[in-house]
């Protein structure tokens, strides 16, 4: 099974977009590019600012539709939490 990744990018307009991809590169270049996705296609560029490795694609799919249904000050944990530990 392929390593998969789910992962939230900064709109330029400070809203965030979460997804699921196997390549994170080619995904983020692709939301730069007004590919990635309808929603930031409007909205680029797009910022990488959270990263969640997961062991496969169904693992990925089901944790970005929980990170989906957060609001938006528990997304913004997330990605505090992940700064912290980066640092």
């Amino acid at each position: 099974m392929k390593e998969a990744y789910c992962y939230i990018v900064e709109c330029s307009d400070g809203t965030l977009y979460t997804g699921w991809t196997t390549d994170l590169q080619r995904r983020v270049a692709a939301h730069n590019a007004g590919r990635g996705a309808r929603y930031t296609k409007t909205r680029r560029p797009v910022v990488l600012v959270y990263v969640e490795p997961q062991p496969d694609r169904s693992t990925a799919l089901k944790r970005e539709r929980a990170i989906k249904k957060l609001p938006r000050a528990k997304k913004k944990q997330l990605i505090e939490n992940m700064s912290q530990v980066e640092s």
